[in-house]
């Protein structure tokens, strides 16, 4: 069944291009992690912008506003700058847990990149106890086989 690739209304060839690629190649955690970030940072200045607007009391400039966002974003939280409004504290509780998901994956990302650079460089070095192991019980299967060709014939 053939995936349909086009977001509704969709017309830009770029998006679909993309979508196309991510469908047939996968998404490699290395890009899955730019992604993240460039949404958490446009997050990060929208929420600043929308935290000044909300409580212009409590934050009065707009880089206030990012910085309350970012130190939130990435669990700092120092508590020199906290909303009063409860809509600021709704975007709050938005961040925090967008933030954990954000470091997890940021995370996850950069351990898997560690984890196939190790795995190829094994391979490329006969080391690969994997490797090694599926070889033995392909000779093991193969011995097998002959043996109860050869019990067939006799019976």
């Amino acid at each position: 069944m053939p995936v349909d690739t086009q977001l509704p209304g969709e017309r830009h060839r770029g998006s679909r291009w993309l979508l196309k690629r991510i469908s047939q190649r996968g998404l490699k955690p290395r890009y899955a992690a730019y992604v993240v970030i460039a949404f958490w940072t446009l997050a990060i200045i929208v929420f600043g912008v929308v935290e000044r607007l909300i409580d212009p009391d409590t934050f009065d400039s707009i880089w206030l506003g990012i910085w309350w966002a970012t130190q939130t974003v990435t669990t700092v939280g120092y508590g020199d700058v906290v909303p009063e409004q409860t809509a600021g504290k709704v975007i709050a509780v938005f961040l925090m847990l967008g933030g954990l998901s954000f470091l997890a994956v940021l995370t996850g990302a950069i351990t898997s990149a560690f984890v196939t650079r190790a795995q190829a460089e094994s391979q490329e070095a006969g080391d690969d106890p994997v490797t090694k192991r599926l070889d033995e019980l392909s000779s093991q299967l193969e011995a097998l086989r002959k043996e109860i060709a050869g019990l067939n014939r006799e019976g």
